[in-house]
């Protein structure tokens, strides 16, 4: 499958549920709470209006990633793959598509921020040629709840 920028008219709908289905897991496991709660249609409609979102699967979108141009690097956001098509690629192929977006934008690398609590997310985030490159805490938390993974681009 190839991935193909969501826009309107889109299933936003769909691809909210992809997005909370997909990181239901987190629940209970990070602190503070995923910011996916907070996530709407609206919202999404919006991103996609401003930056640019990619999904992978249609009619029923089964992975996808958020990308927004910053001046130092593309942010890579909700990236994420529905369970039952996991270890398939499709992150992969997400990745290297926000590759060729940052390179048509003239920005140098890729970022993106993971809980500290995801160290799978973080074994994945270096396979795919991430390194830490920093540290955040969320208001009200005096340790570190974010990591800052950086993929800079030849």
């Amino acid at each position: 499958m190839t991935p193909t920028q969501a826009r309107d008219p889109y299933d936003w709908a769909a691809l909210l549920s992809l997005i909370r289905t997909s990181f239901a897991y987190m629940d209970g496991r990070i602190d503070p709470p995923s910011s996916m709660h907070h996530l709407t249609v609206a919202d999404i409609r919006r991103q996609a209006e401003t930056d640019e979102i990619w999904v992978i699967g249609d009619p029923r979108p089964l992975a996808c990633v958020f990308l927004t141009p910053r001046p130092h690097a593309l942010y890579i956001g909700k990236l994420t793959t529905v369970a039952s098509h996991r270890r398939q690629g499709y992150a992969r192929m997400l990745v290297d598509l926000a590759e060729a977006r940052a390179r048509a934008q003239g920005l140098p690398a890729l970022e993106l921020q993971s809980r500290i609590e995801l160290v799978e997310n973080h074994t994945a985030f270096a396979t795919l040629g991430f390194r830490i490159t920093g540290e955040t805490a969320h208001p009200g938390h005096d340790e570190t709840t974010s990591l800052t993974f950086t993929k800079m681009l030849d």
